[in-house]
């Protein structure tokens, strides 16, 4: 330990290195937060790394990337975040590149989609830490009483709504285009029509043909029918479907993994299929990572790569993502996963990560980005709503945004 640490230009043999790590919580309760999690991690790292210590603070998704934008504002960066971005500091120069803190062997381990979606111009600084996709999710009490088979097409989708619908169902289909994370159900209907938020290596393509085409068939097919329920979809959050869908009153909606602990403790039976294309089940999933980040500030690049290289070793990887019902970003645990019985329940929702697609988070406009999906997509799909003029009015903030984080 002492030679490890007189490379890195600490002297003595006593000297300890204290590394800060600021991270989310993935827990649903105090009994499996975040913070057990990496207490007993950290103990057991520390037990063969005497020279290092490890604090770790965690916070709430609320609050935990506002929490390090402060630190770092106040000239306090902690060696490690594990958030939901970092685009912005590693173009600011306040990140270290993955390979100056991890082994050969762990980085080479990332999910390659993953660790492309990690990279600002080809260099990588966004290490995954956890991810998911997405797959439509349908009530099957409620498909049986109507006579229906789950949909591998849209207009099969709209028949199985309209089936729905006459039965009673209060959400036929759940489209939650609300502030919440509309730029998730935005991307996964985009995805499926054959488009998507980008098409180059800088620029975007939000208002394309394929895209006006996939929200003028949702506003009249789908939301134009009254086929999406009571709420209107643009004031309609994420966590209000996915508690009605647990209470037996949706249909179909598209889910992520921690959906299905939630219904099976309110007794809702369920399926999962992949979200329906035009012509058949679409040919792209949507992916979501949230990333672990290492600061430069403190100049602690071995010990983060000790930490980390423990963090990312297979049994660890396993053990967070089945604690919290995510998909391992490393291809060993993948691997492991995709064959293990207890992981049975994950699998279908391994087996999209492949042909995922995730948000262009390596780019400092993505921000400004999702924050005006949110803000104005719900507006496309209301009765005098115009998919193409909302479309368009993004695409300009796109634009805009990305011009000034490139110029």
């Amino acid at each position: 330990m002492t030679a490890v640490l007189a490379g890195c230009g600490v002297t003595g043999d006593s000297e300890d290195v204290t590394l800060r790590l600021v991270a989310a919580d993935y827990g649903d309760s105090s009994a499996n937060s975040s913070e057990k999690y990496w207490d007993a991690l950290v103990e057991e790292f520390e037990k063969d790394h005497p020279g290092i210590k490890v604090e770790v603070t965690v916070h709430s998704w609320n609050d935990v990337d506002r929490k390090v934008k402060e630190m770092v504002e106040d000239g306090e960066a902690p060696d490690m975040a594990q958030i939901g971005s970092y685009a912005d500091y590693a173009a600011d120069d306040l990140l270290y590149k993955a390979g100056d803190v991890l082994s050969i062997p762990v980085q080479a381990d990332f999910v390659s989609q993953l660790a492309d979606a990690g990279e600002v111009r080809g260099v990588q600084y966004g290490m995954p830490f956890a991810s998911s996709t997405r797959l439509l999710f349908y009530n099957k009490t409620l498909f049986e009483k109507a006579g229906i088979t789950p949909p591998t097409t849209w207009d099969e989708l709209a028949e199985d709504a309209e089936a729905l619908k006459e039965e009673g169902v209060a959400y036929p289909y759940a489209l939650p285009l609300g502030s919440e994370e509309a730029q998730a159900e935005t991307m996964q209907w985009l995805l499926s029509g054959g488009g998507g938020y980008t098409s180059t290596a800088t620029g975007y393509s939000i208002d394309s043909t394929e895209n006006v085409e996939t929200f003028t068939w949702l506003k009249n097919e789908l939301v134009g029918e009254g086929l999406t329920g009571p709420v209107a979809p643009g004031k309609l959050n994420r966590a209000d479907a996915f508690e009605a869908f647990t209470a037996g009153k949706v249909g179909m909606l598209n889910g992520h993994p921690s959906l299905m602990k939630a219904a099976e403790k309110k007794g809702v039976e369920f399926g999962m299929v992949a979200m329906p294309g035009v012509d058949g089940p679409s040919k792209v999933s949507l992916g979501v990572a949230d990333w672990m980040t290492a600061f430069k500030q403190n100049g602690h690049a071995e010990q983060i790569g000790e930490f980390l290289d423990f963090v990312y070793s297979e049994e660890n990887v396993l053990s967070f993502s089945r604690e919290y019902d995510l998909l391992p970003v490393t291809t060993s645990a993948s691997q492991v996963m995709s064959t293990a019985s207890e992981d049975a329940d994950l699998k279908p929702f391994l087996d999209q990560l492949p042909s995922s697609e995730l948000y262009p988070v390596g780019r400092t406009s993505w921000a400004t980005v999702s924050a005006d999906i949110k803000k104005r997509i719900g507006q496309a799909v209301t009765a005098d709503g115009s998919p193409a003029g909302v479309l368009g009015q993004i695409e300009a903030t796109a634009t805009t945004a990305e011009s000034g984080a490139t110029g």
